[in-house]
């Protein structure tokens, strides 16, 4: 997730946070419907797992 597509420097903390806060639960959801498309249960993801580059996980 590229954090330069979610926030800029002209806004408001109040609407950084609350950009973050969607692209969770955007992130929540499509984890859910192709878990549920695999007839699997996906788990909450983890916000730090947004952080860090697939390689260094």
């Amino acid at each position: 997730m590229n954090s330069n597509t979610i926030i800029d420097d002209k806004m408001t903390l109040e609407e950084k946070l609350a950009a973050i806060d969607q692209a969770m639960r955007n992130a929540q959801e499509l984890a859910n419907e192709e878990a549920a498309s695999n007839g699997q249960v996906a788990a909450p993801i983890d916000p730090a797992s947004l952080t860090i580059c697939d390689g260094c996980e």
